[in-house]
């Protein structure tokens, strides 16, 4: 799976960060996801922070398998 931050969004609130820090670090007050996609290991931690976002500036995007 794939993610994205939208920048115009996010609030910087740093929940994101907290809950999957592997996955998404701060840039200039806002969150942005570093690691995409996201391995394996960290999806069900970066599903919970996409949840917890106060204002769902995160997507997911599902890669197809080929």
């Amino acid at each position: 799976m794939r993610v994205k931050v939208d920048p115009e969004i996010c609030i910087g609130c740093t929940l994101c960060t907290q809950t999957c820090p592997e996955v998404f670090r701060m840039e200039s007050e806002k969150a942005v996801a570093y690691v995409s996609p996201v391995p394996a290991g960290l999806e069900d931690s970066c599903r919970k922070a996409v949840k917890e976002c106060p204002v769902e500036a995160i997507t997911i995007e599902n890669q197809a398998k080929t």
